[in-house]
């Protein structure tokens, strides 16, 4: 007959009954730690899925409002009348009338500027053939205008030079071949400047280049091209160290990296990085350094003395911290980020700091609007976005004081991230010429993140020093 579980506790020993309570306690906290892990395998899965089929946008619907939101405060707002309806038939469209741009022809939709070549077409009237030009007269006429397209051409420059012989001296003369760009090559300048605006304006690849060098008859190598650009990007550099001396120069100084593939090791392409620097004359260059690592930061701002303002990637703050004569700055585009990412997890208390950090960049909207600059934007900052961002950070550190939170929470962490980060996330209270976030950096690295897409890698790092 089975014993019940009382009787068989009545059995056991001391020791047995500890070792089945340290037993249990590791039970406990093995089932703690699955959910935990499964709790942040879920939202990663919730992460990639937004970013291959949810909306990219950070945009927010900011509240309008005269005064300025608390943490907690909510506004009552009357619920608008209905909208007026009105019937109308499915097939009846309102039409947008498009305005012509200044300069401009419209027609039918088509809009373009005085900077497009106009090839005129006169047609000739079938009916007027035959007809004595004396029975009638042109009284107006119309135009119709259509888009066309030529294939883009190339043209060989063939220079004659004439060899003249002087009768007296028996001398030859001739006119001296017009230079070159590059020496001792048949590339004419606008050849290269084609190469290098399709290539990194238009992200249109060398091989793609050659194959339509190739369909219009013409006959180089794809070595030839490589060659053409580094040679031309050669001639650029003295601009480049100008444009990267005068940033140095500034007051205020803007920098991030990005990553690309550049140079093979072992068979795979290596890691390395485009650093944009941006400055106070809206000048920007790209740095290329094969790591992330914090030299490359010491070593492009070893002359630089003014605000740095960054993300949070720690080697700024690190380096900033070591010299007196830098202030550090920081993103809070970079911050709200975070909070958006914990708003699935925890949305009431994301929101909030959404709703508070939507309440400063409406304070720069208005700074905008009214053209306000140095001493009137920095009193207008104080004014509004001060006790915002000392609300702000007073209200985090009150829910870690009234609230459990797991430190694996994301809204844990993006609060930590604002926290560890208040004093570089308040600069721009101080100085006006500080810009609230980085945004106008990461929009100067577009054109790198699209070029990925199209030329996918550089071959060798030199070749990326030249991109």
């Amino acid at each position: 007959m089975s014993r019940s579980l009382k009787e068989q506790a009545a059995e056991l020993s001391p020791e047995q009954v500890i070792a089945l309570l340290v037993s249990h306690q590791k039970l406990q906290e093995e089932s703690k730690t699955d959910k935990e892990r499964l709790s942040e395998l879920e939202r990663q899965v919730e992460w990639f899925k937004q970013q291959l089929f949810g909306r990219k946008s950070e945009r927010r619907i900011a509240v309008e409002t005269g005064n300025q939101l608390s943490l907690g405060e909510l506004i009552d707002v009357e619920e608008p009348p209905p909208p007026k309806t009105e019937t109308i038939k499915s097939y009846q469209r309102r039409q947008r009338r498009k305005q012509p741009l200044e300069g401009g022809v419209l027609e039918q939709g088509l809009r373009f500027d005085d900077s497009v070549p106009v090839e005129e077409i006169e047609l000739p009237n079938p009916e007027l053939e035959g007809v004595d030009r004396s029975r009638y007269e042109m009284v107006s006429e119309k135009v119709t205008y259509r888009l066309a397209q030529r294939p883009g051409s190339y043209v060989v420059l063939k220079y004659i030079r004439k060899v003249a012989k002087l009768k007296a001296t028996k001398k030859l003369i001739c006119p001296t071949a017009p230079s070159s760009v590059l020496e001792k090559s048949y590339a004419d300048v606008s050849l290269l400047a084609g190469l290098l605006v399709d290539k990194f304006r238009y992200h249109l690849p060398l091989y793609r280049q050659h194959q339509r060098l190739a369909d219009s008859g013409i006959q180089v190598s794809r070595g030839l091209l490589t060659n053409w650009v580094h040679r031309a990007v050669d001639l650029l550099e003295p601009i480049y160290y100008a444009m990267f001396s005068s940033i140095l120069q500034s007051h205020v100084i803007t920098m991030d990296e990005t990553p690309i593939k550049a140079s093979r090791v072992q068979g795979k392409m290596k890691t390395g990085y485009f650093w944009p620097i941006y400055g106070d004359q809206d000048e920007i260059v790209f740095l290329f350094a094969s790591s992330r690592a914090g030299p490359v930061v010491r070593d492009t701002l070893e002359s630089f003395g003014g605000v740095l303002l960054s993300d949070g990637y720690k080697v700024y703050e690190k380096y900033a911290s070591s010299i007196e004569a830098i202030t550090h700055a920081q993103c809070w585009a970079h911050t709200r980020r975070k909070f958006i990412e914990a708003e699935r997890v925890e949305p009431s208390l994301a929101s909030q700091a959404l709703e508070c950090i939507a309440n400063l960049y409406q304070v720069e909207e208005e700074i905008r609007k009214h053209d306000l600059t140095a001493k009137n934007k920095r009193a207008y900052r104080q004014k509004h976005s001060q006790p915002v961002t000392e609300s702000f950070f007073s209200w985090l550190r009150d829910v870690f004081e009234k609230q459990v939170l797991l430190p694996t929470n994301p809204f844990t962490q993006a609060a930590r991230y604002a926290l560890d980060r208040q004093d570089a996330l308040q600069v721009f209270l101080e100085d006006p010429d500080v810009p609230i976030d980085t945004n106008h950096i990461e929009r100067q690295i577009r054109p790198v993140a699209i070029g990925r897409k199209n030329w996918l890698f550089c071959w060798t790092e030199i070749g990326a020093r030249y991109a």
